[in-house]
């Protein structure tokens, strides 16, 4: 087995061989016969198709290990500092170690800590490094800001000197927030995300996912909606980890969400929303977009309606059995809602995921033995509901662009469907469908497919409620369903 002397020496070996032999990089062409890419040299003839991309050689050797402590501090965190050393000689911040030679100064402000930990971090404007002040086994940080850029300074042991010293760290800055995202410009309009508000509701691994995505997109507004709790089931698919089991889903989401933006604001409602449709009902009136992540047809045709009668929109994402494949639809004002799509019964057969939530709302009767019930659950992979997933971070994205000019606006021309259709596998209702290379013009897997929807004017839940929010809504025809928009 190679030590990480050797790894680090073979890719160096790498790289230098790349720059002193020169390139075998390669072109992706496009052959409108076959509908594949094919790889050709760099150089040669294409024949008929056209270059669509070249291939790449960068990515596969990674520079060596910088063997420095890290010390991350958020840029607000650190100006906000310097105002206060105009009036004092030196700070004091909490900082712990968050592993082996990485340091957070403000650690809840950023991130959840996991440890209990805290050292000290000094702070100064002088360019001397205080005294090591409670003798050689003492923990610190500290940073010195006397130039243009802060340094920063961890204590260490030397076996040299036999006593704790400063040692020189990275000093790690986390972006103001008008900064945070400068990598999305020119691809997203971050500044109009900063400002949007988007409503999640189920946070299971579907909307866990789709949360730390916008996250990371910029969105600075969100509603969390969820009443149940992590459980051990959730960890194959879901963003939380052994550390969440037993806490409130809406907790660890929102902890996910400020791990990437520290600047969002997050409110949370633990709720069931087929009890609570007020709550419901009142922050879709306030959200700009509306995500629809639940495991149950009741929450969705109350968020139907609530959706229509506000006049928003919304996206709905469903996995099948076994994530064999999945559908996204997406609701816009005056065009069709989930139950137009349905129909006013349970038409589609919902994924049952877990045994707990499914004997809540009745999915599995409560006399079904727990024997039949374990046969019941079907949980398909982490891999096959990601599509699903990137797709509605897709239309959520443009959804919340739309009007404002930015790198995916070439989408609109691309995501004009209401209804998109995914199949992970050639197995149960996708058996038909062919293998890729055999397709010619039918449909096969790991493709998406679009399709236009007509608004049901009869629709139970859509049909006649007064889109806009004007009058007096009126939802009936739904036997069983809990419908309230009052």
């Amino acid at each position: 087995m190679s030590n990480e002397q050797q790894l680090n020496e073979l890719a160096r070996d790498v790289r230098e061989q790349g720059l002193n032999q020169g390139s075998t990089m390669k072109d992706l062409v496009f052959d409108p016969v076959t509908g594949d890419f094919r790889q050709v040299e760099r150089g040669a003839s294409h024949g008929d198709g056209d270059v669509v991309t070249e291939m790449t050689d960068k990515g596969f050797a990674a520079g060596e290990e910088n063997p420095k402590a890290i010390v991350v501090i958020r840029e607000d965190d650190l100006n906000g500092a310097v105002g206060q050393l105009q009036r004092k000689r030196r700070i004091r911040l909490p900082a712990a170690e968050i592993e082996k030679g990485v340091f957070h100064v403000n650690p809840d402000s950023a991130s959840r800590l996991v440890t209990d930990d805290e050292i000290g971090c000094y702070m100064s404007l002088e360019d001397r490094l205080p005294k090591i002040p409670f003798g050689d086994d003492w923990k610190g940080v500290c940073v010195l800001h006397s130039g243009e850029k802060p340094r920063a300074f961890v204590s260490a042991l030397s076996k040299e000197e036999k006593r704790n010293i400063w040692c020189e760290a990275d000093l790690y800055l986390i972006p103001s927030e008008e900064n945070l995202f400068s990598r999305s410009k020119g691809i997203l309009e971050v500044g109009v995300l900063k400002d949007k508000r988007v409503m999640i509701v189920g946070l299971g691994s579907f909307g866990s996912r789709i949360a730390v995505e916008l996250a990371q997109a910029g969105v600075g507004s969100f509603a969390l909606m969820d009443f149940d709790r992590v459980e051990i089931h959730n960890l194959s698919r879901h963003i939380a980890s052994v550390r969440d089991l037993g806490r409130l889903k809406t907790n660890v989401i929102e902890e996910a969400i400020l791990g990437k933006n520290p600047y969002a604001r997050v409110d949370k409602f633990p709720v069931n929303i087929n009890e609570d449709v007020h709550i419901l009902s009142d922050e879709v009136a306030k959200a700009d977009l509306v995500i629809c992540a639940t495991d149950n047809n009741s929450s969705r045709y109350n968020l139907s309606a609530a959706i229509a009668y506000a006049g928003k929109v919304g996206i709905y994402g469903r996995a099948f059995t076994r994530a064999e494949g999945g559908d996204v639809l997406i609701q816009r004002p005056g065009g069709p809602c989930y139950c137009c799509l349905v129909g006013g019964g349970n038409l589609q057969q919902e994924e049952i995921t877990d045994e707990a939530s499914a004997r809540r709302d009745g999915r599995i009767a409560a006399y079904v033995s727990p024997e039949d019930a374990d046969a019941m659950v079907q949980v398909g992979l982490s891999s096959d509901i990601a599509p699903i997933c990137d797709m509605m971070v897709k239309l959520s994205l443009l959804e919340l662009s739309r009007g404002r000019e930015s790198g995916i606006s070439c989408l609109e021309k691309e995501l004009v469907y209401d209804y998109y259709i995914w199949a992970n596998r050639r197995e149960k209702r996708f058996s038909n469908w062919k293998p890729m290379p055999e397709a010619g013009g039918m449909p096969t897997i790991l493709r998406w497919y679009g399709a236009r929807i007509e608004r049901d004017m009869e629709c139970p839940v859509c049909g006649e409620v007064n889109i806009g929010g004007e009058g007096e809504p009126s939802v009936t025809g739904l036997e069983d369903i809990n419908i309230d928009l009052g």
